[in-house]
């Protein structure tokens, strides 16, 4: 069925609009609520959107259902702790460009579909469209991504707000949240061949805040996503490797093989150990080591100083936590690869500093 609209005059004026209409995702309708970001710079959006679904007769004559009852409620192989109680769930829409771009989502809704885990952001629904151009007649793609709502918002949100009051998260809090991203990529990790994910940092980590319970937390954003393990062998290689980089990962999290390839290096996951230490960094004190850096230093570059991996630590009044945190920091952000440390080996690390600093 792909996707479609209830209505010609929805086609862009409910998605592109902000609101009111029903659109369907293959065989599961939606009404769009509202706009709720700009996903990046590639023409994606993210909407709010409540699940429409027709009321079933009981057995008594009476009418049934609402949301959550049937339609994805009744889809097989979806995690039923994905089913949203409401029926309220996030939309990604992306324009697609070209035939490139095309491929890029066809690929992240392949990696996506793969990955089962807790603290991974599930792909519940996908469909990709042929949209004809209203002036050229020309055809064009459109790609509608279905996932679980979290409207408490990112780490990144959560950094900005601490900042802007001058207060920091609590040592435990970090570690908790630390150790659920752990998680997420040890899953990632564990493939064969093992995925790197190439987008870890705050803005990618959505938290629920749960009373009496840790922070949620839950890794999203697989645009990047792919097998880790890259053989380069020549110049050419390194390069095309440094172009990728330079496209698809955070200049403030991207390790230091990416920026400058050597011509004879094996790349793996560890590239992602490099963004979680920049995004523990970014826990305690509000942004990446290198960002920071950058402020402190005169006639400094991002690529130099990532390079050099020279970590400052700021000396705010508050800003203080226990040298067994920054010393993790600085396990995880050793500039050369082969010595950095897996995610198992960051894993054991965490879980003796929780037991510590629990009691």
């Amino acid at each position: 069925m792909g996707c479609s609209f209830s209505g010609l005059n929805a086609l862009y004026d409910t998605v592109g609009g902000g609101g009111g209409g029903d659109i369907w995702v293959n065989d599961y309708r939606f009404r769009v609520i509202r706009r709720l970001s700009d996903a990046g710079p590639a023409g994606s959006s993210v909407f709010l959107v409540k699940e429409v679904v027709a009321a079933a007769a009981a057995s008594d004559g009476t009418a049934g259902a609402g949301p959550g009852a049937a339609g994805l409620a009744k889809k097989k192989g979806v995690d039923p702790s994905h089913i949203s109680a409401d029926g309220t769930y996030a939309l990604k829409k992306v324009l697609i460009q070209n035939d490139q771009h095309l491929e890029q989502v066809r690929q992240e809704i392949r990696v996506s579909s793969q990955f089962s885990h807790p603290n991974l952001l599930p792909l519940l629904e996908n469909a990709i469209i042929s949209v004809k151009g209203v002036q050229d007649g020309s055809h064009n793609h459109e790609a509608y991504l279905l996932f679980p709502v979290h409207l408490d918002g990112t780490l990144q949100d959560i950094n900005k707000s601490m900042l802007e009051k001058k207060e920091y998260l609590p040592t435990i809090t970090i570690l908790q949240i630390l150790r659920q991203l752990c998680a997420g990529l040890k899953h990632m990790h564990s493939f064969d061949p093992p995925y790197s994910h190439n987008g870890v940092k705050p803005d990618n980590v959505l938290i629920t805040q749960r009373k009496d319970q840790p922070h949620l937390a839950i890794l999203m954003d697989f645009e990047s996503a792919r097998p880790a393990r890259i053989v380069i062998r020549s110049e050419a290689e390194a390069l095309q490797l440094q172009e990728w980089a330079s496209e698809h990962c955070s200049a403030h999290y991207r390790a230091p093989e990416l920026w400058e390839c050597p011509s004879h290096l094996d790349i793996d996951e560890r590239t992602d150990i490099w963004s979680l230490g920049c995004t523990l960094y970014a826990m305690m004190y509000g942004k990446s080591p290198f960002e920071y850096e950058l402020d402190e230093s005169a006639d400094e570059t991002l690529q130099s100083v990532t390079k050099n991996a020279q970590i400052k630590w700021p000396t705010e009044a508050g800003a203080t936590y226990p040298d067994s945190l920054r010393q993790f920091v600085t396990w995880m952000l050793q500039p050369h690869p082969a010595v950095r440390p897996h995610i198992d080996d960051i894993i054991i690390h965490v879980d003796k500093l929780i037991a510590k600093y629990s009691t």
